[in-house]
């Protein structure tokens, strides 16, 4: 399936801050992606690295400062019809639906055009269209990450957001997941995700953050090499 992006969106976080009482989730972050970038977030668990995606996916809203997305072909006006993928660790998925109906429910909450069209087109491309018709709670975890991942894709978002993608995957899923973020980021979609270390994904990236108690510490774009940002396996 060829990837479609129809307008180029960035993500600008101004001194982005979340607090849980007294303990510091992130603090501070400021940070533009541009449009079309592939940005690997790496860091120990705790870094910081789910919240900061949480809030980009306007799940939770940050204790201070700012997320916006910009619509580059229509500046800060334009922002309003940015609405990005998200595809979180886990993988919220509903386990007494099939996966064609999750699909569809979540293609006619998010006005895709053509429902049953695209949600066919995205099962075969998860290859999951001879279970389609099964309950998600019948599925192994990688299968359910396959579900979630295509929900993602529903809208043919300008913006992605993944929390650990290649999880539950096996490694032709893998494979498949890799070339897939790699199409789509050539297209000039925006991605945003976290990993842990370097990995077949993140070979992808044409920039590395380091999160470290809920501060950027390493930058690619400061000067830091993307081997001392994502070279730690398992941070």
């Amino acid at each position: 399936m060829t990837p479609r992006v129809s307008y180029p969106a960035g993500i600008r976080f101004e001194n982005v801050e979340k607090r849980y009482g007294g303990l510091y989730a992130l603090r501070r972050v400021s940070l533009d992606v541009a449009p079309g970038e592939c940005v690997v977030l790496a860091g120990r668990n705790g870094s910081g690295k789910t919240t900061l995606l949480r809030i980009a996916a306007r799940l939770v809203g940050p204790s201070g400062g700012n997320v916006s997305y910009i619509d580059s072909s229509r500046g800060d006006k334009g922002a309003d019809r940015v609405r990005p993928g998200f595809v979180a660790h886990a993988t919220m998925v509903y386990d007494e639906l099939s996966a064609e109906e999750n699909l569809l429910l979540f293609a006619r909450l998010q006005a895709v055009e053509r429902p049953k069209e695209r949600v066919a087109a995205l099962l075969e491309e998860v290859s999951l269209t001879e279970r389609r018709a099964s309950l998600v709670r019948t599925f192994s975890r990688g299968m359910r990450q396959r579900v979630a991942i295509a929900r993602a894709l529903l809208t043919e978002p300008s913006v992605l957001l993944l929390d650990e993608p290649a999880t539950g995957l096996d490694s032709p899923g893998i494979a498949w997941l890799t070339q897939t973020l790699c199409g789509m980021r050539d297209a000039g979609c925006t991605l945003l995700m976290s990993l842990h270390g370097a990995s077949e994904i993140s070979a992808l990236a044409t920039r590395g953050i380091r999160l470290d108690a809920g501060a950027v510490v390493g930058d690619t774009n400061a000067g830091a090499s993307m081997s001392s940002v994502l070279g730690r396996a398992g941070e």
